[in-house]
């Protein structure tokens, strides 16, 4: 049995909570580990290993003098090398001078700058590394679309007539030759929408002209959670078959109704399986990245489209399938970067800067769509914790690597009282940030 799976389709506040506990954790667990095995690597010593924080439930101490312990607060972590006054590596009272050479290399703040900075970077780097490896995960198992447009799995849709079947190779679509799958796409999406269009396709060594559905049709590949989509109960592969009463025949056009409703209700008509209901959606003002880096404000109810089928796959290689990793993860970064810049210039709203709350609103909506994607999500939450915490804030990853950059500048680490001063400084920043994305989950 699937336990992610029993999550309920609309969610509890229990299975909410567990889902964005679930998740934080791992994320957690692996950026602190990451930073405990570079450090033990280094020659650091860590006295604590720390996965939540406050009051202990349950700790070990190992062979090499660590603690390990889990904490009754689950939202966080965190590894107290030795020479660290508290969670945040503030410097202990003893400074390292006060230690013999053997001992001070031991230490976080006596260790060589090289072994401090790369315990830092650490932590984000193995939250990077978590989410390569899952996106390369997903790929080596759903493959990669090959460049031809040959049919794999055909989309189950209300349509009388002859259709395409898998293995497929489709020649022309409306008298315009496709060679290759880039080519299709681009002739579909110049089409005027319609019931049907005109195919040629090769099968079993013959060419055969046939009419089949429309090549976008308003069906839905993906249920964004949270949407108003999500919270009408639709479910991946219903079809749309009217918006507010006009029939439509592409996903396209269910997508201009929905940007025309100016964020009031619309009414949808929908197929699932021989059967036709009818769900009310109320869309949500979403600002969308944009192809050319900028961002688009429309209306969506959190449905996605694609082809009339599954383009046939292949299996990537190992290094393929991890360079694919890479750039997913990368482009998550650079939209995420984007995004921030265009919020604070004003070009999109602030609204878009999500809490705990929202966070763990999508972590109980991933859950309850099952494993593959909460595991999606999960590998998405590590790329944005890495990234948080390399930001150029004292008491984040980023401010301590800034602190180290000053070091090798300077030839000397700042003082203490500036170091207290900033620490300072960040951590009011960090909950000044924190209180306005619980106000936006709030009230935007």
């Amino acid at each position: 049995m699937d336990i992610v799976g029993l999550v309920p389709q609309f969610g509890g506040a229990v299975w909410t909570i567990l889902a964005f506990i679930v998740a934080l954790s791992i994320v957690v667990a692996v950026h602190e580990y990451g930073h405990y095995i570079v450090g033990r690597w280094s020659g650091i010593h860590a006295e604590v290993f720390s996965l939540g924080m406050g009051p202990v439930i349950a700790s070990r101490v190992d062979r090499r003098g660590t603690r390990w312990q889990i904490a009754v607060l689950p939202f966080g972590g965190y590894v107290r090398f030795l020479g660290d006054a508290d969670a945040a590596s503030s410097r202990a009272a003893v400074t390292v001078h006060q230690l013999n050479e053997q001992e001070r290399a031991r230490t976080m703040h006596g260790a060589p700058l090289w072994a401090r900075s790369a315990t830092v970077a650490a932590g984000p780097l193995f939250n990077f590394a978590l989410s390569i490896l899952v996106f390369c995960g997903f790929f080596m198992v759903s493959g990669v679309a090959t460049d031809l447009p040959l049919v794999g799995q055909v989309k189950q849709l209300p349509f009388e007539g002859q259709t395409l079947e898998p293995g497929d190779r489709i020649l022309s679509v409306n008298g315009q030759e496709t060679p290759t799958l880039e080519s299709f796409v681009t002739v579909a999406s110049a089409l005027e929408p319609a019931a049907s269009a005109a195919y040629r396709v090769e099968r079993d060594g013959r060419q055969i002209d046939l009419t089949g559905p429309f090549p976008f049709p308003p069906v839905a590949d993906s249920v964004q959670a949270p949407s108003g989509a999500h919270e009408a109960g639709m479910r991946e592969g219903d079809v749309v078959l009217s918006v507010d009463g006009r029939a439509i025949a592409s996903f396209g056009e269910l997508r201009e109704a929905v940007g025309a409703s100016n964020g009031a209700p619309v009414k949808l008509s929908v197929w699932r399986d021989g059967e036709t209901f009818e769900a009310t959606l109320s869309p949500r003002r979403m600002d969308l990245p944009r192809a050319d880096g900028g961002f688009e404000t429309r209306w969506l109810i959190g449905l996605s489209g694609g082809l009339l089928f599954e383009p046939e796959t292949r299996t990537p290689g190992p290094i393929e399938a991890i360079g694919l990793g890479i750039e997913q993860t990368g482009a998550i970064i650079g939209t995420s970067l984007s995004g921030l810049w265009h919020m604070i210039t004003g070009a999109i709203s602030s609204c878009n800067l999500q809490g705990p709350i929202g966070i763990a609103e999508i972590s109980g909506a991933a859950a309850s769509q099952g494993a593959g994607n909460f595991i999606w999500f999960i590998a998405m939450l590590s790329t944005a914790v890495g990234l948080m915490n390399l930001f150029p804030v004292p008491i984040l990853d980023g401010g301590h690597l800034l602190f180290h950059a000053y070091e090798a500048v300077a030839g000397r680490p700042p003082s203490d009282r500036a170091l207290r001063i900033l620490m300072t400084g960040g951590l009011a920043l960090l909950l000044a940030l924190m209180v306005f994305a619980v106000s936006n989950d709030i009230l935007c």
